[in-house]
């Protein structure tokens, strides 16, 4: 049967990013990431509310502004110090909902209808307890001085590599209760929700934020 649900989008943005100094907030294709991502999650279907959390003022004002719910961080749980399972335990203790929709802002290329894909996904297979977005990984593989995903001697056609694949964390979806359990945004038993190369940019350096709005640019993302 589907589950039923009482989804919160929860997007967490602090003012410490030190890679790229405020790129929550900067001009990004005549926005800003943060006005990308609450305007997305206002446009999904099945969605309670849309959580904006942060200790930074201006970006709890940009949130009020689009019509996103601004919660109040405590820095502690936005500095660099504090353990991200310690975060996640905090922000899903903060709320009510059952559910919690985790989407950064630091991923500006996913879709509509890929994030509304994966909360289809969450409701209609309860038999997982949570979806996450991944990518394929269809490389040559190393560790140290040791290949982990093939024989070297025996070298495969790269189409024919193990099915390895990566949490890119674009959309996770999971209950508030296996939040605060596990301490992360990742349950026991998830669903992977492959995403292409595209839509799983994710934006950590300067290079990346050039790269995601050339290519945000090009593809219009909506």
């Amino acid at each position: 049967m589907p589950r039923k649900t009482d989804i919160a989008v929860m997007i967490a943005v602090r003012s410490g990013s030190k890679r790229v100094p405020r790129k929550n907030v900067r001009s990004f294709c005549n926005s800003s990431l943060l006005e990308i991502k609450i305007k997305q999650a206002i446009r999904l279907k099945n969605i309670s509310r849309v959580i904006v959390t942060s200790d930074d003022d201006e970006m709890l004002n940009i949130a009020k502004h689009l019509g996103a719910f601004p919660m109040k961080r405590d820095p502690y749980y936005a500095s660099d110090s504090v353990p991200m399972g310690d975060v996640y335990v905090h922000l899903a203790s903060s709320i009510n909902n059952k559910d919690v929709l985790w989407t950064p802002v630091t991923s500006p290329l996913i879709k509509d209808e890929t994030i509304q894909a994966c909360i289809d996904s969450y409701i209609k297979f309860d038999q997982y307890d949570s979806v996450i977005t991944t990518t394929s990984i269809n490389e040559y593989l190393w560790l140290g001085d040791k290949a982990i995903n093939y024989d070297p001697k025996n070298h495969p056609r790269s189409q024919d590599l193990p099915d390895v694949y990566a949490l890119n964390f674009a959309a996770n979806i999971l209950s508030r209760e296996l939040m605060i359990k596990n301490k992360n945004i990742l349950g026991d038993n998830f669903f992977p929700y492959f995403l292409d190369d595209i839509e799983s940019v994710d934006v950590d350096t300067e290079f990346d934020f050039m790269m995601a709005e050339m290519l945000y640019k090009k593809m219009r993302v909506k």
